[in-house]
């Protein structure tokens, strides 16, 4: 679903039938002026967004940004000026703050983890841990945050988890199954010791994801496999463990956190009085 449709269901939603608040207050069409302002430190994500709110609501609006995505805001700086119909500002104003609030949430919890990896060489990646339907705006807050995105869905990467093992009986099993009819995509497989770690290096898969492993174990795995194949860490993901993880030299850490746990930032809209 593109992004245009996301925002027109989000305005249906609010709007139903109609603003009664504001319709019935039978305010007059002069242009006023009203300011979005961020209420704590953070990273903007989701500008285009916001302004593709408004202008749905009313394509006269005129809009001036004053910040652009991934720029760091304080609390009290003004991020964008809107000038129009006041009746049209109010309309849009919760669908536009909640859809720039998530994501800004989103990209500095992101900024704030990528800043932890500093003197490293891993990356940051997200998960499937997303919205319904809001998936492809959360990995682009991500993206803004300067994290980077894992697969966007269960159709670009194959990743054969610990039920899909299961299910088939062992993981040699499961990446012959995949090999037998795949031709285009990386495989990747979960394990949660060693032992499954050498059996997913036997079968030859793409990249192996070491699934809620300790740091000793991790160093292990970088130490053995390391120069091997591509080494990925997931499970328990946090801002007080990554830089840790990191430093064990493994290169790529997954963090559903990134779109499951992270504050919303705090913006506001406020007219000029």
């Amino acid at each position: 679903m593109n992004w245009s449709e996301i925002i027109r269901l989000a305005l249906q939603e609010d709007l139903g039938t109609g603003d009664i608040t504001t319709d019935y207050l039978d305010l007059e069409p002069i242009p006023e002026k009203a300011f979005i302002v961020s209420k704590a430190p953070g990273v903007i994500a989701g500008l285009e967004i916001v302004k593709e709110v408004f202008l749905t609501v009313d394509k006269n609006l005129k809009i001036t940004m004053y910040k652009r995505d991934g720029d760091t805001v304080k609390r009290g700086d003004e991020i964008l000026r809107l000038e129009g119909n006041p009746a049209s500002i109010l309309k849009g104003e919760r669908t536009a703050l909640n859809f720039l609030q998530r994501l800004s949430g989103i990209a500095t919890t992101t900024r704030a983890m990528v800043n932890k990896l500093e003197g490293t060489s891993a990356k940051v990646l997200d998960t499937r841990k997303t919205t319904p339907l809001l998936r492809s705006m959360e990995k682009y807050a991500v993206r803004i945050g300067g994290g980077y995105n894992h697969r966007f869905g269960l159709y670009d990467m194959i990743l054969i988890k610990d039920n899909h093992i299961k299910a088939c009986g062992s993981i040699t099993e499961a990446v012959n199954r995949v090999k037998e009819r795949n031709i285009a995509y990386k495989i990747e497989v979960e394990v949660s010791n060693i032992k499954e770690l050498e059996e997913a290096v036997r079968a030859g898969v793409d990249r192996i994801l070491l699934d809620n492993m300790s740091i000793p174990k991790i160093k292990n795995c970088v130490k053995r496999f390391g120069s091997k194949i591509e080494l990925e860490v997931s499970g328990g993901v946090t801002l007080d463990n990554i830089k840790e993880i990191a430093q064990t030299g493994v290169p790529y850490i997954s963090s559903g956190a990134l779109t499951h746990s992270y504050q919303s930032l705090d913006i506001s809209l406020q007219f000029k009085e």
